[in-house]
């Protein structure tokens, strides 16, 4: 399975991103990026890719501590940014930004102490992808509309293992399908 470790934003959360993203959908040059859909927004804490069956229930147990050495926190979407040069356009976050990192770095932990190959360590930078390019492009007028976005605070508390089904039909612009696989609440005993 093509697995990663997610925090899912509140329905309420993301139709305040919705709205905001309609907007950004209108701006000359936009028709250039392929726009995620909002299944798939997320805030991708650790991806493990194609993950062994015998593997996930070690790996499960692992993120189960993880989320219960982690505290609940307050986090919200707010501003933006890019990768690379216009490859990929994010929400970003606000909040308790360290506990996301730690819960980042844990969940990267569970996996390689459940014998995942997580490749080279880098620091984890919160954000929520909304649309990519193929191509360098300009998104300077995406930029400055999500200068200014200020979603709702939520409190952010489970930890959710996610699978990622790739479109098959090769119809362009089909979406990855994502599915829950399990949940665990953060700060439970245990």
């Amino acid at each position: 399975m093509r697995l990663f470790a997610a925090v899912l934003p509140p329905e309420d959360a993301v139709a305040e991103l919705a709205a905001r993203i309609a907007e950004l959908r209108a701006l000359p040059g936009a028709d250039a990026l392929r726009w995620t859909g909002r299944p798939g927004w997320h805030f991708t804490l650790a991806f493990y890719g194609e993950v062994e069956e015998d593997v996930i229930p070690d790996l499960s147990a692992r993120l189960e501590r993880a989320a219960h050495r982690t505290a609940p926190f307050p986090l919200a979407l707010r501003g933006g940014g890019q990768f690379g040069k216009g490859r990929a356009l994010w929400a970003g976050a606000e909040g308790d930004l360290p506990a996301l990192r730690l819960l980042a770095d844990r969940a990267e932990a569970a996996a390689r102490k459940a014998g995942v190959a997580m490749g080279v360590h880098r620091r984890y930078k919160a954000h929520l992808t909304v649309a990519r390019s193929r191509d360098d492009i300009d998104v300077r007028p995406c930029l400055e509309a999500l200068k200014s976005f200020a979603g709702r605070t939520w409190t952010v508390d489970e930890l959710t293992l996610v699978r990622s089904n790739l479109p098959k039909s090769g119809v362009p612009g089909e979406q990855p399908r994502y599915e829950t696989v399990a949940r665990w609440p953060l700060g439970a005993a245990g």
